[in-house]
């Protein structure tokens, strides 16, 4: 039986499958980008829910796999030389597992770093801004006179929205014919801008076509419907 005692998060959340890679999440954009993954490429796994309402990212077990202490993370007990590993950043997640599966992440050179480039677009523009417009229309930030920082967010939402309709104008996925990590990366934070946030109207979400049209392709993947309700809330 594999052993993971060297991961103190076990602790916490035992292993109940220690052969079985262990997904530390809770069902946010960035959540399910790697629960996602995981259901598209049929690894076995175990899922353990992390309570982020009581802050169970800032325990010392859970501060030991992420110090920054936010989901997703994981231990994949079959990792490089087969020696456990423990990731966090959902990127790098995504990544590391294509590269294990040679899934979803193209082998041609130029097209693999595209790919990644997209990945990335998503980590460090869609994500951030997407959420905090979520912060200031859905959040505690709705209740701040000063309106300023929602637009300005909700502006910037809007360009970033306006970039992915042009790379979709004449592709199904955002690689083109295939389906990629870069899709899984992203398609979670759009479905809550304009589902959970609600600021579908904020954003002029109704003005695009090929946005709108991507997003129902990528939710009805069988694998992408399991994944959004993964780890189950109690």
């Amino acid at each position: 039986m594999t052993d993971l005692s060297a991961f103190p998060i076990t602790r916490r959340w035992p292993a109940q499958h220690p052969d079985r890679l262990q997904l530390y999440s809770l069902p946010t954009p960035n959540g399910v980008k790697v629960s996602i993954m995981l259901e598209e490429i049929g690894l076995p796994y175990e899922p353990h829910m992390i309570d982020i309402g009581q802050n169970e990212t800032w325990t010392p077990e859970f501060l030991s796999l992420n110090p920054n202490g936010k989901i997703p993370a994981i231990i994949d007990p079959d990792g490089p030389d087969g020696k456990p590993i423990g990731l966090f950043e959902s990127g790098a997640i995504l990544v590391y597992l294509a590269e294990k599966t040679g899934k979803f992440l193209p082998k041609d050179p130029a097209q693999r770093y595209e790919t990644l480039a997209w990945v990335f677009f998503q980590m460090a523009a869609i994500g951030p801004m997407f959420g905090q417009v979520g912060f200031f229309h859905k959040f505690a930030g709705r209740e701040y006179e000063d309106k300023r920082p929602r637009d300005r967010y909700v502006a910037e939402s809007k360009r970033l929205l306006g970039v992915l309709e042009n790379r979709l104008a004449d592709r199904d996925w955002i690689m083109g014919e295939a389906y990629t990590i870069a899709d899984i990366a992203t398609l979670g934070w759009v479905r809550n801008l304009v589902g959970f946030y609600d600021a579908g109207d904020l954003v002029d979400y109704a003005s695009l076509k090929h946005v709108p049209a991507w997003l129902e392709r990528g939710l009805a993947r069988p694998a992408v419907q399991r994944g959004l309700e993964i780890p189950r809330r109690p």
